[in-house]
């Protein structure tokens, strides 16, 4: 990936050159101006590519940093913006891939580089994801970059990637809010995991946590003696996942008090299932 990323950005550097042969002719005398010494920007930047080759990617970062400060009006001041984030990301240093791929498209949206950019602030926001146990705001904003990537650059080198890891942090978050749920459940505070479980309910049906969630809304509603609603957890539960075991034990808790699965279609349950297909197994 790293080859192709950088054979890419070369082209579009060869292209870019010269296409602004002209303005470069135009710009050499103030070039010259803020520049008093120092290699130039094709050199700078082969050394960066150098460097990047040799794993060497906090080094490769600053020299790619050194092309845009130094020599702002040459055609490799664009790609090395981008490039840098990228670096920056490969040496693990996140919060200056973030900043610099989010700098890229502050000033270049909509160029061919800027899903590259994209890609590095979703993956530098994915890669610091912590387990379900711990807080989620890094899985809330990861899911939050992955989808503008998906949505803005859908048919990118990076979209198939960015469309996996969104289904992955979607599922870290349906089992925070389960891991949660569960507890107050075992504590008997019935409707703080009601409320839990609604989450994954309406926010998550996408995820195979849905089927606990219905089976564990339904035992909790029993448990406060709300019996139309835990009917009609348990028959959109049937519904739409008629072999689960979630359902066996749902249907079975329902019978062992003389009641049978039955939807009320008046219900946040079934309004929330209203129109979702089923979950493919």
């Amino acid at each position: 990936m790293d080859v192709i990323i950088r054979r890419f950005v070369v082209r579009s550097i060869l292209v870019a050159g010269v296409a602004c042969a002209g303005l470069l002719a135009g710009c050499a005398s103030q070039e010259k101006a803020s520049v008093s010494s120092g290699d130039p920007p094709e050199v700078i930047y082969s050394q960066a590519d150098t460097l990047m080759d040799a794993g060497k990617f906090s080094e490769a970062a600053k020299k790619f940093e050194e092309v845009d400060r130094d020599h702002p009006y040459s055609p490799f001041a664009r790609r090395a913006i981008v490039m840098s984030s990228y670096a920056y990301y490969k040496a693990g240093q996140h919060p200056e891939a973030v900043q610099a791929a989010k700098r890229y498209n502050t000033l270049h949206p909509g160029t061919k580089e800027s899903a590259l950019a994209q890609h590095v602030i979703a993956s530098s926001n994915y890669d610091r994801i912590t387990d379900p146990a711990r807080d989620q705001n890094r899985t809330r904003k990861a899911l939050k970059e992955l989808e503008i990537l998906v949505r803005r650059h859908p048919e990118s080198p990076y979209a198939a990637t960015a469309r996996n890891r969104a289904k992955i942090t979607v599922d870290m978050l349906a089992a925070s809010e389960m891991k949660v749920a569960r507890y107050y459940l075992e504590q008997h505070n019935y409707l703080a995991a009601i409320n839990r479980y609604r989450i994954v309910i309406t926010k998550y049906q996408t995820t195979a946590h849905v089927e606990e969630a219905l089976m564990r809304v339904a035992e909790a509603y029993m448990a406060l003696g709300v019996n139309a609603e835990a009917q009609t957890a348990t028959a959109v539960l049937g519904h739409n996942f008629p072999e689960s075991k979630w359902y066996q034990y749902s249907y079975k808790l329902l019978r062992s008090d003389g009641l049978e699965p039955h939807e009320d279609t008046g219900s946040w349950i079934s309004r929330a299932w209203r129109n979702v297909k089923p979950r493919s197994s």
